[in-house]
């Protein structure tokens, strides 16, 4: 195997388990097997790979939920791996800790950029190059946002490596400088390696902590509470916005230039 799009068709289906004429054209991708085991009860749907690395479905409609894993190491290989089928487009949902007073747990951030501070996407792009959104992909999600009746704020993600943060005090004040709405492990990544593949990509992610206030660290009780009361509206609104967005959308077509 010599080339890259030789690597991609084989190891795609050694990731996930799923045949690659399994997959659809519009994808969404996550960081939790619940979203995916959420996804195949709801439609019904056989789920790949639960013995290996990444889980897969895919429904009647043609639409793939896959969970990568965590972090941007595993956020990237998903990105790359995804050429060997073409998508049209690829939705992130997933979760943030909200930096802002204003941003309360449950609220939706449609991030307008991601800060590359995790490090991983210096390996696709010079550190000039900003990691944004398919603007068109997000002007459609958007608007499945509002169908729901509930509200979503956009600003900027900042996106890092480093997993156990919120003790320090230094990098607080960073993020308050930055002026970051919130922070996550992965937006950076999935933006700047869905650029350099030319896949039309975006981020829908849930407010699901505010770690920068003193009883808002994330804990496995508090998580519990934000799967209860958010997730499936997060996975709907997922859902309906990369099935719908074939046919009503605008075309999404990512340029290189």
């Amino acid at each position: 195997m010599l080339t890259k799009s030789q690597i991609t068709r084989n190891w795609l289906p050694r990731y996930t388990g799923m045949p690659l004429d399994e997959f659809g054209e519009y994808i969404l991708v996550t960081n939790f097997v619940d979203y995916v085991r959420r996804f195949a009860q709801k439609f019904d749907s056989k789920i790949y790979g639960e013995d290996r690395a990444m889980q897969a479905s895919t429904n009647a409609d043609g639409l793939t939920i896959i969970n990568y894993g965590i972090g941007s190491s595993n956020a990237a290989t998903i990105m790359d791996l995804l050429t060997a089928v073409s998508p049209k487009g690829v939705l992130f949902l997933g979760k943030c800790g909200g930096l802002k007073k204003s941003t309360e747990l449950g609220h939706f951030i449609l991030p307008i950029a991601a800060i590359r501070g995790e490090g991983t996407s210096d390996d696709y792009f010079p550190p000039e190059v900003p990691a944004l959104p398919s603007f068109k992909l997000h002007k459609f999600v958007s608007d499945k946002i509002l169908e729901h009746g509930v509200d979503y704020r956009t600003g900027v993600i900042y996106t890092t490596n480093r997993r156990v943060w919120e003790h320090d005090e230094d990098f607080h004040m960073r993020l308050k400088e930055m002026t970051c709405i919130g922070i996550d492990m992965e937006t950076a990544t999935l933006f700047i390696v869905g650029h350099a593949n030319a896949i039309a990509h975006g981020a829908l992610l849930l407010v699901s902590d505010v770690p920068v206030t003193p009883d808002g660290v994330k804990t496995e009780e508090s998580d519990r509470k934000v799967t209860a009361n958010w997730v499936d509206l997060h996975l709907q609104i997922g859902i309906e916005a990369m099935t719908e967005i074939g046919r009503k959308g605008e075309k999404i077509k990512h340029f290189m230039y």
